[in-house]
């Protein structure tokens, strides 16, 4: 087989980037190791930044987003039983975010991958990138119980942490920087509608809690937990008790409780890999880097990464010139590392450490109440919720 630009992953990274690709009249071969079923049901992220949702309506994947999708206007932070709202679009000049999970959108762009792009091969298992110093790059790959070859011209790597692509950057190469978190999220899906039409960031002693959603009939919530924890050990009613303590407030603001359908447990890391690029291997998403959710940036990222890509191999197409290729990995890390510091910024003015002291608690209280108190600080917040820019 033989293709422009092969793309290992199907994740939305991947599936947006063979989007914008055939948009631009490139050929593209996606290689996915799982089956079609298992990546349209994957539980991600589900915040789409205001750059995202327009990206995808510029690429022809906003339909039912917008029919479906939840816009939010703001979030609350709810710190000593206080409450306060941000307001996106009167801060930023009009951004705001939608709330439309990574599931539904991997549904809708794999769609119009099999309806109108070029090949999606579900569980094709990538074995190696071989030859990326060359330019003629190969993904060995494996289906059906035979190994094939896919032979490029460039090849993206959007396969995550784990995958091949960034196991094919020569160790000596590289550079990582990392820090992993002591505790994670105990996350729970609840039939149950949202207590609130927006996300609600609650700092408390006991440790961060999360309210989120995933339709209008369905809540996501979070509890900070010990890293180490077992979802399974703690009941339901231990689960909404500790959210009910941790969203207290001085009002008569009450949470609706509902039957939990799923328990996990998301470990917190910040992750980078520099540089993002080896010869004609391109990293992209959570090959090149990793963030704790608490800023919502993960799969907004990745949009970034690709749309990079697709706009510079557009320029390399239509002008012979390699500048923005060979700018990539620079222009990528520039917003990875705003979204990075933006991450750990939220994560640490949020999440109590375990070893915290009592000087450092009323430290975090002082910043949320600085954010609350002045508009310049709720507006560097909301600046950075909505999005970075692009490119």
């Amino acid at each position: 087989m033989r293709t422009t630009v092969g793309i290992i992953g199907a994740g939305p990274a991947g599936l947006l980037l063979a989007r914008l690709l055939h948009n631009a009249g490139i050929d593209s071969v996606v290689l996915e190791s799982r089956d079609r079923a298992y990546v349209e049901r994957r539980q991600r992220a589900g915040i789409l930044e205001q750059g995202t949702v327009d990206v995808l309506r510029a690429a022809g994947a906003g339909e039912r987003m917008d029919r479906e999708g939840l816009p939010h206007d703001g979030i609350e932070l709810r710190f000593a039983k206080r409450r306060h709202r941000v307001d996106f679009p009167a801060l930023t000049g009009g951004r705001s975010v939608m709330v439309y999970a990574q599931t539904e959108v991997c549904k809708d762009l794999i769609a119009l991958q099999l309806k109108e792009g070029g090949p999606l091969l579900f569980e094709a298992e990538a074995l190696a990138v071989e030859g990326a110093e060359t330019d003629r790059p190969r993904i060995r790959f494996r289906q059906a119980d035979a190994e094939d070859v896919l032979e490029c011209d460039y090849v993206v790597g959007c396969d995550g942490f784990w995958g091949v692509a960034r196991a094919a950057v020569p160790a000596g190469l590289g550079r990582t920087f990392e820090r992993t978190y002591p505790f994670g999220w105990l996350g729970i899906l609840a039939d149950v509608a949202p207590s609130q039409d927006e996300l609600v960031y609650a700092r408390h002693d006991r440790g961060f809690a999360l309210l989120s959603m995933r339709s209008p009939s369905v809540s996501r919530l979070y509890l900070q937990v010990p890293a180490d924890t077992d979802a399974e050990s703690w009941s339901d009613e231990e689960i909404w008790a500790e959210l009910e303590r941790r969203f207290e407030t001085d009002d008569d603001w009450v949470l609706n409780r509902g039957p939990i359908t799923q328990k996990s447990v998301t470990p917190m890391r910040s992750y980078v890999h520099e540089p993002m690029r080896h010869g004609r291997l391109f990293l992209a998403g959570d090959a090149a880097h990793i963030v704790p959710p608490t800023g919502a940036k993960g799969l907004n990222l990745a949009v970034g990464d690709v749309v990079t890509f697709a706009r510079a191999l557009a320029h390399r197409t239509g002008t012979g010139s390699d500048e923005l290729l060979d700018a990539y990995s620079a222009t990528c890390l520039r917003r990875v590392w705003q979204a990075e510091r933006f991450s750990y910024d939220m994560t640490t003015l949020l999440h109590p450490a375990p070893d915290a002291t009592p000087f450092e608690n009323r430290l975090q209280l002082a910043r949320l109440d600085r954010i609350a108190s002045s508009r310049a600080a709720e507006t560097d917040l909301a600046e950075a919720y909505t999005g970075f820019p692009i490119g």
